[in-house]
C-alpha cells in the first residue's frame, strides 16, 4: 500500500550540462508552463500538492512549480512533499539523484534520460533490436567538409539532443545542407555535431507509450503487464516538411487522433506495437513519445524517441488550446487531461 502522497512539480531552472560537446537547448521558462498546468490540475482534483507560495496565482507559472535545484527540492520537502513530478530535463548527476530512495518520483531515471536523449545512440540501439529506424549519419563540426551520406536527398538535419522540432529542417541538396550546418554550428545552441537522416515522404504520426502498471480506464481497474501505446495522433500542416514546434503552433491546430478505420489498419497496429517494444527496450519508467513517419510504400519508421513528452493541458485561464499530443491521444480512450495525469501519477516509483 503506497503511503498518502504530497506532490511537488519541478521545472528546469538552468541549462543542462553539455555531454561530449552536445547541448540540449533549454526551453524558455524551463517547462514552468506545463508544470503549472500539472500542479493546478492535481490541485483541482483534491490531490495534495505543495507550491512555493501559500496562495498561488492561477495565471503565474512559478507560483506552482519548484526549481529542480537541491535548494528547490529541499524547500518542497520542508513543505511536506514526498512525491516529485520531474517535469524537467534530467541528466546523470541531476540534483534529484541525491534523493533517490527517499521520495516517490514521476518521470524517468536520470541516467536513462542522459543515455537515451542521444538520438544517434538510441536509434542505433532500436535498429539493432530489429525495429524500423531510418539510416543516419553524424556530421561534426570537424568533418563538415568531408562527410559522405549513405542515403539520398531530401535529408532532415536535427540536433542530437533536441527538443521537439526546434532546430530541425529538411533540405534538398548538399548546398542547402551545408548552409544549414553552418547555421546550426554557429548558433551555439546544439553543440558540435548534427544528426542527419533521409526524409520520409509519408504520413507522420506520434505514439505516446505508457509504462506497465495499474490504470483506470472507463471506470475499470486495468492491469498492464508491459509497455503499451495510446492511440496514434496524426500530424499535418507541416512547414517545409517538418511539423512546427508546438511553442509556435498549438498542437490542436496541426494534430488529430486517427479515425477508427485507419487506427485499425495493419500498418498502425504494427507501428504501435513497435513503439511499445521500443519503450520496453529502454525500460521507460514514465510516458515517452515516439514520432514515426511512413515511406512512399506506407511502411512506418520510428525516427525520434522523446524521453520527456510535452505535458501541457487545459484548465488554467487562457490555456484551453494547450492540449499536448499525449493529451489528445488520451482523450481517445476516455481520459481528459485530469484523468491522464491521475494515471501517470499512479505509476510513480521510489
Amino acid at each position: 500500500m503506497k503511503k498518502p502522497i504530497c506532490v511537488a512539480v519541478l521545472y528546469q531552472h538552468q541549462q543542462a550540462p553539455a555531454k561530449d560537446g552536445i547541448i540540449k537547448p533549454m526551453k524558455s521558462g524551463g517547462y514552468s508552463d506545463s508544470g503549472a498546468d500539472i500542479a493546478y490540475s492535481l490541485h483541482t482534483q483534491n490531490i495534495k500538492i505543495v507550491t512555493p507560495v501559500d496562495s498561488p496565482n492561477v495565471a503565474y507559472y512559478y507560483d506552482w512549480v519548484f526549481p529542480d535545484t537541491e535548494a528547490g527540492i529541499r524547500s518542497a520537502i520542508s513543505k511536506g512533499a514526498n512525491t516529485f513530478w520531474l517535469n524537467t530535463v534530467l541528466y546523470q548527476g541531476h540534483p534529484i539523484d541525491a534523493f533517490y530512495g527517499k521520495v516517490w518520483l514521476v518521470g524517468q531515471r536520470t541516467g536513462d534520460t542522459d543515455l537515451y536523449d542521444d538520438k544517434f545512440y538510441t536509434n542505433n540501439l532500436l535498429r539493432s533490436k530489429g525495429l524500423p529506424v531510418p539510416d543516419a549519419l553524424i556530421i561534426s563540426a570537424a568533418n563538415r567538409n568531408d562527410y559522405q551520406l549513405n542515403f539520398q536527398y531530401p535529408v532532415v538535419a536535427k540536433p542530437i539532443r533536441g527538443r521537439g522540432s526546434q532546430g530541425v529542417a529538411m533540405v534538398n541538396d548538399k548546398i542547402a545542407l551545408d548552409e544549414l550546418l553552418t547555421a546550426l554550428f554557429s548558433s551555439d545552441l546544439y553543440g558540435t555535431s548534427v544528426y542527419a537522416e533521409p526524409y520520409l515522404n509519408g504520413q507522420e504520426i506520434t505514439l505516446t507509450v505508457m509504462p506497465p502498471g495499474t490504470y483506470i480506464i472507463n471506470n475499470n481497474e486495468v492491469i498492464k503487464n508491459k509497455h503499451w501505446s495510446l492511440p496514434a495522433v496524426k500530424r499535418f500542416n507541416h512547414a517545409h516538411g517538418i511539423a512546427p514546434y508546438n511553442g509556435l503552433v498549438a498542437i490542436v491546430n496541426n494534430s488529430v487522433v486517427l479515425d477508427e478505420e485507419e487506427e485499425n489498419t495493419e500498418e498502425i497496429i504494427l507501428v504501435s506495437a513497435q513503439c511499445a517494444e521500443a519503450a520496453s527496450i529502454i525500460d521507460a519508467k514514465a510516458p515517452i513519445r515516439i514520432d514515426c513517419r511512413a515511406d512512399d510504400n506506407g511502411k512506418y519508421f520510428l525516427f525520434d524517441l522523446n524521453m520527456k513528452p510535452n505535458m501541457t493541458g487545459p484548465g488554467r485561464p487562457q490555456r484551453s488550446d494547450q492540449d499536448s499530443l499525449s493529451a489528445l491521444a488520451a482523450r481517445k480512450i476516455g481520459w481528459d487531461f485530469n484523468q491522464l495525469l491521475q494515471n501517470i501519477l499512479k505509476q510513480r516509483w521510489e
